[in-house]
């Protein structure tokens, strides 16, 4: 169904579930490493492989890190909390059970603000309350070899790789997100964007979501619109629909459209009179759609019980206004700090967000680049080509190699005078297809500025003797003209020329 028409019959309601991987050093419940990308089965052990006999041992590091991410969003911090096991197979599950958290969560009852364009220039805030946000162990991964597609419908075999078996993760749930309406794909977006800048500012997480350390199940339902306003109260009485959890979404452009999708299919097959089936989806991003998972479990399913191999986690007081202190300045603060700080306008700084480029411009400007010339160059070639990758815009260039670094030293040589903007993305273009750093590729291409007034000036003089007629009427006033000639002057020199100087003295010659 037209995703206009599904939101003028239907009401959409979210729930976020978003999987951060912790980057201690060592896993939730042993000492294992937690290198990424090992070679498979290296970093593995008794404990994490479930191996009768051995008895796990819970990080400390990784508790603080559930405390300071709690209290980042603005949760309660249980004074008394302990595990639980959730019980269900699945071959990348070396135990058979997943230690987790249930029913005492080490943080619950939090919110986070998000930010999301009105439609109009400007950004409207939306709240997103936070249900709970538990500790618990990762899995492992599973390798389904001989498929077209990666899955394991038409593999001819499968390997597991116990690597990331019992790393740690914090889960964060949201409760249901109601009100969103057609901007509901939007707030799911902004939402994981927001935890991610968040988890980057606490330093507990690299969330590089491609890599899986940041992964987001997106939940949806519909019920039926009663009204104009998704935030009406006729609206927010309306009993919630039959749920769908789209798994391990793991790009920020992937969460919006996954959640497009999503409500789109739940239109149409309500609307033909079908029913809603609660089960898992895939989310395929080539394609754009989901395909059905598996039937989906309640709680009673997983037959909690509380983990017997562990003591009940108790943080003091003290500790927990300890860890308080150590909080940075909220992302959004820090926005709007680094604005006022840079001069950008409401929309330049909105680009500079929805781009994934504010870390980026903020090392570039601190390298010394004026902070107008840092946007310009992270929002030119580096985006486009990012966007066209499908990736953002941090995954792409330490993809490439290419760093604040980079850009400080390109615009040093705008501003020393050896390059102009155009030789400038030439060797853009250059270093971002690695053939070195901007100087070292400015140097092998004999990219620089004609700083020879003799040769620049015979240019000028050619270019005049080769176009009378537009001499002719720069000479009878009409000054804009000049514009001709200073390009037929620039291809003369391949884009060498200082073209501020070449209009000099073309004027000087002919005025």
């Amino acid at each position: 169904m037209d995703y206009d028409e599904a939101l003028a019959r239907f009401d959409p309601v979210l729930g976020l579930e978003v999987h951060v991987e912790l980057n201690t050093a060592t896993k939730m419940f042993c000492g294992c490493a937690t290198t990424f990308g090992a070679p498979p089965n290296s970093q593995v052990c008794p404990v994490c492989l479930g191996l009768p006999g051995a008895l796990p041992v819970v990080n400390a590091r990784a508790v603080e890190s559930a405390i300071r991410i709690g209290l980042a969003l603005n949760c309660q911090i249980a004074p008394w909390c302990r595990f639980a096991r959730k019980n269900y197979f699945y071959p990348d599950m070396p135990k058979n059970f997943q230690t987790s958290q249930y029913d005492e969560p080490i943080s619950h009852d939090g919110w986070l603000d998000v930010e999301v364009d009105d439609g109009a220039g400007g950004t409207e805030t939306f709240r997103v309350e936070i249900e709970r946000a538990h500790m618990e162990e990762d899995t492992g991964k599973s390798l389904h070899i001989g498929g077209a597609t990666g899955r394991i419908h038409g593999a001819d075999h499968s390997l597991v790789d116990y690597n990331r078996a019992g790393i740690p993760l914090i889960e964060i749930v949201t409760k249901p997100v109601v009100g969103a309406g057609e901007r509901a794909p939007e707030v799911a977006r902004a939402y994981v964007s927001a935890l991610r800048d968040l988890m980057r500012a606490l330093d507990v997480s690299d969330v590089r979501m491609e890599q899986g350390s940041l992964r987001c199940d997106a939940n949806v339902s519909l019920r039926p619109r009663v009204g104009a306003d998704p935030r009406g109260a006729d609206q927010l009485a309306v009993p919630l629909g039959t749920r769908t959890e789209t798994k391990n979404v793991n790009s920020l452009r992937s969460v919006e459209r996954a959640v497009r999708y999503e409500i789109a299919r739940h239109a149409a097959v309500l609307a033909g009179g079908g029913a809603i089936l609660q089960e898992t989806r895939h989310w395929h991003e080539d394609t754009g759609v989901t395909t059905s998972g598996r039937e989906k479990s309640d709680a009673e399913d997983y037959r909690y019980f509380p983990e017997p191999d562990l003591v009940p986690v108790a943080p003091a007081r003290e500790t927990v206004e300890a860890l308080r202190a150590t909080l940075p300045e909220p992302p959004a603060e820090r926005r709007r700090r680094l604005q006022a700080d840079w001069g950008y306008s409401d929309l330049e700084m909105r680009d500079v967000v929805n781009a994934g480029a504010l870390e980026l411009i903020e090392q570039t400007v601190s390298l010394g680049a004026s902070a107008q010339a840092a946007r310009k160059w992270w929002l030119g070639e580096p985006s486009r080509r990012a966007n066209g990758a499908a990736q953002d815009l941090v995954t792409y260039a330490a993809q490439v190699g290419f760093a604040p670094a980079d850009v400080a030293e390109l615009e040093a040589m705008v501003v020393a005078g050896r390059l102009n903007d155009s030789l400038a993305r030439q060797v853009l273009d250059g270093v971002l297809d690695g053939a070195g750093r901007p100087v070292q590729v400015a140097d092998a291409r004999g990219l620089e500025l004609v700083r020879d007034e003799g040769a620049l000036v015979a240019a000028v003089e050619a270019v005049i003797v080769a176009n009378p007629d537009v001499a002719a009427k720069i000479r009878a006033g009409k000054v804009q003209a000049v514009g001709a000639l200073i390009g037929q002057v620039m291809r003369a020199t391949k884009g060498r020329a200082d073209a501020g100087r070449a209009r000099e003295l073309i004027l000087d010659k002919l005025t």
